[in-house]
């Protein structure tokens, strides 16, 4: 993995698996990755016992799991962060605008499995701010929910962005999710199991109104509630 990053010179690798790399990869940093992980996932295979040559379920199966992997599944590593679209507050407006639920699609750091759950938000605009387009808050969350980390990291990442980039009076972001390394092994939990995390700034934060208000709505919408 260390000759391979820096064949690719993208740096050191980052202190954590969540983070993304110093800048985003072109297409030649892109394509050469995905033929190393090819290679690599190929002689995993074989350590398995694995027929990837012969057996027509798993012939490509090592180039397919090795696209998936930078283009998708740990995507939000190795592109930019979305843009994000703002419109002038014309009303002034500054109450809760709640947005959610949102699939999040992750990936847990501890076994490479699934998490999959959804996430809210809530903001308070600046009277005298900027208002966010409603989907980008799915962008944002598709981008880094597409790294290899921890549900904590996860939902700290998303509001750290969104605090840095528009500048709330106050946000709230709560993810709900399953991890599947505790659903399909160890102790095989029920789906039902759910991890909770949470992230909050300035009046939603402090104001206890609101966040009860928050957490009213999400509970109304959460899906596996």
């Amino acid at each position: 993995m260390r000759q391979a990053t820096q064949n690719l010179d993208v740096g050191l690798i980052p202190r954590r698996a969540g983070d993304a790399l110093d800048r985003p990869l072109n297409e030649g940093e892109r394509s050469a990755m995905i033929s190393a992980a090819e290679q690599k996932i190929s002689e995993l295979f074989d350590v398995l016992r694995i027929d990837h040559r012969h057996d027509q379920n798993t012939r490509e199966t090592p180039g397919r799991v090795a696209r998936s992997l930078v283009d998708e599944i740990l995507g939000g590593r190795y592109m930019p962060p979305p843009v994000i679209t703002e419109f002038e507050n014309a009303e002034q407006y500054d109450e809760l605008i709640v947005t959610g639920p949102i699939d999040v699609r992750s990936m847990c750091a501890h076994h490479m499995l699934p998490i999959y759950g959804h996430a809210y938000f809530g903001i308070l605009p600046r009277g005298d701010g900027k208002i966010v387009g409603l989907s980008k808050y799915d962008r944002i969350v598709n981008h880094f929910a597409r790294r290899l980390q921890s549900q904590e990291e996860l939902v700290k990442q998303i509001g750290e962005f969104v605090v840095e980039t528009t500048e709330p009076q106050g946000l709230i972001v709560r993810i709900s999710a399953v991890h599947m390394c505790k659903t399909h092994r160890g102790v095989a939990a029920s789906r039902a199991s759910r991890m909770v995390s949470t992230y909050s700034y300035g009046d939603m934060r402090t104001d206890d109104a609101k966040r009860r208000e928050f957490l009213q709505e999400c509970m109304g919408r959460d899906p596996g509630a």
